[in-house]
């Protein structure tokens, strides 16, 4: 499995995602994209990378991992694991698109 690490930077601020990028990396991952943020997924990376694997003219697999409940307060690691956004949960992501 090819995994890419290619980064311009935090995407959530880039005004213009590069589609052609997106679509690059995605090739080179075999059509598997996982994207992570620390906030809801309406209206974050994972909608905008949906858009543009959207018109891919190959198959595309992409798991959007996002905070999916009202937020709480609490020690950063648990929050993280609790929303499904820690390390272990992106690494079980891959592990399932890789299977």
């Amino acid at each position: 499995a090819v995994v890419s690490t290619q980064s311009t930077g935090d995407p959530f601020t880039i005004k213009h995602l590069d589609k052609e990028a997106v679509l690059q990396n995605a090739r080179e991952c075999s059509g598997r994209v996982v994207t992570v943020e620390d906030h809801y997924a309406e209206g974050g990376i994972g909608e905008a990378v949906a858009g543009v694997l959207s018109s891919a003219d190959f198959v595309t697999n992409h798991k959007i991992l996002a905070v999916r409940e009202i937020p709480r307060s609490g020690p950063p690691a648990v929050l993280l694991d609790m929303f499904g956004i820690s390390g272990n949960k992106v690494e079980d992501a891959c592990t399932e698109l890789l299977a």
